[in-house]
């Protein structure tokens, strides 16, 4: 890239990488060019991961097959957005994938809320906020909201753990629930995601 192509700028990370063309001509002239480069080290592009996307936005308004791609577990495609003074325009932006969120789901699976009914809600709190700070430092940083929807799944997971604690929420979903609601309203700030969904809630 540094030898062949210097004008066009590129981000890497281990064996992904994205390269920003300024035309569709520059784009499949740099992907032949990469395809004989990695051929010559006896190498080979992805076949399915390779590809040439548009990114659509205010003023690149035209179309193209592809207009997404995921990289470093960002989905980056066009998004609508607003400005300071409340108009909404298409931006192309990053956004957590689809696949970053089904890995934090399994990931909340995998922790088995229901049967740690040895702990307080203050202890599971200690356990896992670590865990779940580290997610919003990281997919918290662009259009939160995809991060939230995700996150809203661990707070019905402590309702549940909170049925096989208490013999009097046993099949109470919805007092389970209000009985996390409760919680969250007197200490909202026990576990880290509280204050990114119901930021309003504690603000009043």
């Amino acid at each position: 890239m540094a030898k062949h192509h210097p004008d066009i700028p590129f981000e890497r990370f281990a064996d992904d990488a994205v390269c920003h063309c300024s035309s569709e001509h520059q784009a499949q002239r740099l992907q032949a060019d990469l395809d004989r480069r990695f051929a010559e080290c006896g190498l080979a592009l992805h076949p399915d991961k390779t590809q040439i996307v548009y990114c659509k936005d205010n003023v690149r308004r035209g179309q193209y097959l592809n207009q997404k791609f995921d990289f470093l577990g960002y989905t980056f495609r066009p998004r609508l957005a607003m400005t300071r003074w409340g108009k909404t325009f298409v931006n192309f932006s990053p956004g957590m994938s689809n696949r970053a969120a089904k890995a934090i789901r399994q990931t909340m699976r995998a922790w088995k809320l229901n049967c740690r009914i040895d702990k307080r809600v203050d202890d599971l709190a200690k356990i896992f906020n670590p865990i779940i700070r580290g997610w919003i430092m990281y997919y918290g940083r662009y259009h939160k909201s995809a991060l939230s929807r995700v996150l809203m799944h661990l707070d019905l997971r402590l309702a549940r753990w909170a049925m096989s604690k208490y013999r009097r929420l046993r099949g109470h979903r919805r007092r389970a629930r209000y009985w996390i609601q409760d919680i969250r309203r007197r200490e909202p700030a026990l576990f880290a995601h509280w204050t990114l969904l119901y930021r309003a809630t504690v603000g009043r």
